[in-house]
């Protein structure tokens, strides 16, 4: 996935993982986008600093089901 990708599909509530589903992309209240380790809510930048290329290679990002129809057991 792209960059742009990634963005409009967490945007549109889509839940989009890196490598696997213990790595989830987010978008905090700041409007920052991250990817965060879901065990431990450790956290980092979905782009290095200059803010065009991704933490991870494009095609290990995908998207899992909808926010809305999600539901976790924990």
């Amino acid at each position: 996935m792209t960059l742009q990708e990634i963005k409009a599909a967490v945007d549109a509530g889509n839940r989009v993982y890196w490598v696997n589903r213990g790595y989830m992309v987010t978008r905090d209240d700041l409007g920052q986008y991250l990817i965060i380790f879901t065990r431990n809510g450790s956290a980092i930048g979905l782009t290095i600093r200059d803010c065009t290329r991704l933490n991870g290679n494009p095609d290990e990002f995908f998207v899992g089901e909808s926010a809305e129809f999600c539901h976790e057991i924990l």
